[in-house]
């Protein structure tokens, strides 16, 4: 029998509602995909997953590891837009694996 990797759990809150996800280790290629799928989000990651639209902004509480780090655009598109606390996020930029286990994602008024 394979290996089956395990669910990852976290919490979604959208609109003062929480949701409780649970999802397996790369099912979805980042969080914005889960999400527009999961919570049926209109106008949710504009440009695809490549952040620069910055229409994907979260708060995630909670991230740990390689995770937790802002890479490739994602840091000038939130400094471009005024975002500078370290906890705001583009969901497109966070990748579902076990670096969400036990976070908490707000999906933020842009």
């Amino acid at each position: 029998m394979k290996n089956q990797l395990p669910l990852i759990s976290f919490t979604v809150i959208e609109n003062e509602q929480r949701f409780p996800i649970k999802v397996k280790h790369g099912s979805y290629p980042n969080l914005m995909f889960l999400l527009k799928e999961e919570l049926s989000l209109d106008s949710f990651g504009e440009c695809g997953g490549v952040g620069r639209c910055a229409t994907c902004v979260v708060q995630a509480i909670g991230v740990k590891g390689k995770s937790a780090i802002k890479e490739r655009n994602e840091p000038n598109t939130l400094e471009l837009l005024g975002f500078t606390e370290e906890t705001i996020r583009l969901s497109c930029q966070l990748y579902i694996t076990e670096d969400l286990e036990g976070a908490e994602i707000t999906i933020t008024e842009n």
